[in-house]
């Protein structure tokens, strides 16, 4: 079968880590909670919160690239709040650091509080993808892209992975599906990787 020499020599920087923000989106998000702007100007007396749940705490001292975020994501874990998403942020860090095994160890322990959580099974994708071990990466880009079909990263990544086992019609699938999810700039990291992608299944076909 023929090769796409730029993609299994010096394949193109995917994209890295993502980390979990649910609780904090949640808050924001919830159409239950009361819109601050418009309580103000209709005059009323809006209450906000004083404190910060533990999982908030450790994402915020994570954003400051605070040591401590370690310890915070434990307590998080330890107290319920946000298990699967502390675990999977904590694995960030881990990886970071070069604790592979315990950066795998807490993607699982993510997945096993919660199986259909995405930014573990991205995370633990890119992981694979980063040692080299494309089989188990294109297995969990095609298990998070199942849960979550919107986000456009994935489907970068799992283009260059599907690319480098060779496999060119899906990569070529999943590239077309990140230049359409993409924003036009960005999405034009992907136009010279499916010209590649177009002559390997001309060779092929």
């Amino acid at each position: 079968m023929a090769k796409i020499h730029r993609l299994t020599s010096e394949h193109p920087a995917k994209f890295g880590f993502k980390k979990a923000r649910r609780r904090s989106s949640r808050l924001r998000d919830d159409p239950e909670q009361l819109d601050l702007f418009n309580a103000a100007s209709a005059g009323r007396i809006v209450v906000l919160p004083t404190r910060l749940s533990p999982f908030e705490e450790a994402l915020l001292l994570d954003e400051r690239g605070s040591a401590a975020a370690t310890s915070a994501y434990e307590r998080a874990i330890s107290e319920g709040d946000s298990v699967a998403d502390a675990y999977c942020n904590l694995g960030i860090i881990h990886y970071h650091e070069g604790a592979v095994e315990q950066a795998v160890n807490s993607f699982t322990s993510a997945l096993a509080e919660a199986p259909r959580h995405f930014e573990s099974h991205f995370n633990l994708a890119n992981l694979f993808f980063d040692r080299g071990e494309f089989e188990a990466a294109a297995h969990q880009y095609a298990v998070a892209a199942r849960i979550h079909g919107d986000y456009p990263n994935l489907f970068f990544n799992q283009g260059l992975v599907l690319a480098l086992l060779e496999r060119y019609e899906p990569a070529f699938e999943a590239l077309t599906t990140f230049r359409a999810l993409a924003a036009d700039e960005e999405g034009r990291i992907a136009d010279d990787l499916l010209e590649s992608l177009r002559d390997a299944l001309r060779l092929t076909s």
